[in-house]
């Protein structure tokens, strides 16, 4: 074998290792870019250690209110005198809070929400209760579910610190008035009554008590 097609046979021998070299370090392309490939040992996407980019709007409450409406500004301000504070996991109390509070009216146990209602709700909602019981009415309710809960308006008091949030709930419950007899003279044991009410919550923020107290009721 002569010396040029040696030296060829060399220098095509050098070529394909580089080519198969920077195949394995580059990979190949196949049309368009494909997207990376999820691992699926992997539960979720890494997530950043903060909520909010700053500059940017609290997802937490434009979610729920107009971005730049006073209610808005409102729950902005809660958040900065309350840290802890988060509307979506407030909605999440007011939720329970509802059934337990409306329950607790449908079936004459007030004792058990008196720590969470004002005096003046208390008072209110004790006048209906003994006016039922002076009459010989008894309620018989069952909470079936909630159909809407949504944030009407917040408000904020800077020389307080007092946070409101008004809230609108949907709620579906059966209910049903017996007598004294036991006769039923309201109501239907088997149908859904839809109930809908506009109820304000109220709290210091940056005080030690968490809770927050039902002021006032609406429809």
């Amino acid at each position: 074998m002569n010396g040029p097609i040696l030296q060829l046979l060399v220098l095509a021998g050098i070529a394909i290792f580089l080519i198969l070299r920077l195949r394995s370090v580059l990979g190949t392309r196949e049309g368009f870019e494909k997207p990376p490939q999820v691992d699926r040992d992997d539960p979720a996407p890494k997530r950043h250690d903060f909520e909010v980019i700053e500059g940017g709007p609290d997802r937490d409450i434009v979610d729920h209110v107009p971005e730049g409406s006073d209610a808005a500004a409102a729950l902005a301000r809660m958040k900065q005198a309350d840290r802890s504070f988060s509307l979506s996991e407030f909605l999440q109390g007011a939720r329970g809070a509802y059934e337990m509070i409306l329950m607790a009216f449908e079936r004459d146990d007030l004792a058990a929400v008196k720590p969470y209602i004002s005096d003046e709700i208390y008072q209110a909602f004790a006048e209906v209760v003994e006016e039922r019981k002076a009459k010989g009415l008894k309620v018989e309710a069952t909470f079936v579910g909630l159909g809407e809960i949504t944030v009407k308006d917040a408000t904020w008091d800077e020389a307080t610190k007092e946070a409101e949030i008004t809230v609108r709930f949907a709620g579906e419950l059966t209910s049903v008035v017996r007598d004294a007899s036991g006769q039923i003279v309201e109501g239907d044991p088997t149908a859904i009554r839809r109930q809908r009410d506009v109820w304000t919550f109220a709290r210091t923020m940056g005080s030690a008590d968490p809770n927050w107290t039902l002021v006032a009721t609406g429809e």
